[in-house]
């Protein structure tokens, strides 16, 4: 699958685009840490504002998702190209969206749900760590049995979902359409 010349290019390519991801984000004035000065490890609090400013919290799984959903969908339309090309796709992808969930159009559209009212953006370290997650989860799907994934998959939506009211799912449903119950029920009413 990789050869040792091929998988080096993959490699400076694959950190081209982080870099690049780094600095669209800092022209997009987006913080490289948290706007508090410090580093967290975790940040377990969905309504604080180190949410998406540190290095993991909870939708790091929504990022591990990713990682599963572009695997799959990059296996089945491109069964023939090498798993450093989709990897790299699944990275073009994964950094295209970092990028605009942190433009003011994004931002704005998260504010409206229960969860993210405060919502700043990602920071700069956050983000590229949501890309490492996205890869992470690419190389899960790769290396385990589908039905495991797909297991992980559920897995991460329901506990992420049951412990914090929000997952990739709702995530993506508010952002199309805010439905009345979904609100009431993420925001403890």
């Amino acid at each position: 699958m990789f050869t040792p010349l091929r998988l080096k290019q993959q490699f400076i390519f694959g950190v081209v685009l982080l870099a690049l991801q780094a600095l669209v984000l800092y022209l997009l004035g987006q913080p490289f840490i948290c706007e508090c000065g410090f580093i967290k490890l975790w940040e377990s609090d969905v309504l604080s504002s180190g949410m998406s400013q540190h290095l993991f919290d909870w939708y790091t799984f929504s990022h591990i998702i990713h990682g599963f959903v572009f695997f799959g969908v990059l296996r089945l339309l491109f069964p023939r190209m090498s798993l450093g090309t989709k990897l790299m796709l699944a990275m073009g992808i994964e950094i295209g969206w970092e990028i605009a969930e942190n433009t003011p159009w994004v931002i704005n559209a998260y504010r409206e749900q229960a969860l993210a009212q405060g919502y700043v953006g990602d920071s700069i370290l956050n983000s590229l760590l949501d890309t490492v997650s996205m890869m992470l989860g690419f190389f899960l799907a790769f290396r385990l049995p589908v039905s495991l994934t797909v297991f992980l998959a559920v897995l991460f939506e329901v506990a992420v979902g049951y412990v914090i009211r929000d997952n990739l799912t709702l995530n993506v449903l508010n952002f199309i359409y805010q439905f009345e119950f979904i609100h009431d029920w993420q925001s403890g009413d």
